[in-house]
């Protein structure tokens, strides 16, 4: 119920219009959890609501084979990762949940990297001066593919919808998507994830 304020002068119906214009351009900008990014329309992407999904060995995707450079300009592909769990990562400097999920990322990597866990991020329509400034400023220890037009996450559209930033996938030693998370993920959803894809062919899931 409205509360009255004492002394409050009431508004006129032209602070009255513009206070609705300003409240349906703030909605506007939030509808349906799109992040405009760098502002550009093409870069809009549609924050996820961290659902995740593992999927039976028997039931498991080939990863597609990609490969690119990472924002040092180092070669790197996925078949690198082959014979590891490799967790794949899609973010950008822009985006408000990939920034709060980071140190989460982080702290699963130390925590399973000697039991053959690896990490590599997507970074997508981004700028790499500030994509590499959010590696160092967020100390991030592992590298990411640089993927400005897009082309990784289109790769990977049958398991995550392209626009849907943060993403996370979990792929198998044999190179197979066994897990994802569409949105941002959390340190106890994604350890779910990773320990029994870890543990699997005799590998150790638990912490060093």
């Amino acid at each position: 119920m409205p509360r009255s304020v004492p002394g409050a002068r009431p508004r006129t119906p032209l602070l009255r219009a513009a206070a609705v214009l300003v409240t349906a351009a703030a909605l506007a900008g939030c509808a349906g959890g799109v992040d405009q990014g760098t502002g550009d329309a093409d870069n809009r992407y549609v924050e996820g609501d961290g659902s995740s999904t593992a999927f039976a060995v028997d039931e498991r995707q080939e990863a597609p084979e990609v490969a690119g450079e990472t924002l040092e300009g180092e070669p790197v592909s996925l078949a690198d990762y082959r014979g590891d769990v490799l967790v794949l990562n899609f973010w950008a400097s822009w985006c408000a949940p990939c920034r709060a999920e980071t140190p989460v990322l982080e702290q699963v990597y130390e925590e399973h990297r000697e039991a053959g866990l690896e990490f590599l991020g997507v970074n997508i329509k981004d700028n790499l001066t500030a994509a590499q400034a959010f590696e160092r400023n967020n100390e991030v220890s592992y590298p990411s593919l640089y993927d400005q037009p897009g082309q990784v996450s289109q790769a990977f559209r049958d398991t995550v919808p392209p626009q849907s930033i943060p993403s996370t996938l979990v792929i198998d030693r044999e190179g197979r998507i066994a897990a994802r998370v569409i949105g941002a993920t959390n340190y106890n959803g994604l350890t779910e994830l990773v320990e029994p894809v870890l543990a699997e062919d005799g590998g150790d899931a638990g912490s060093p």
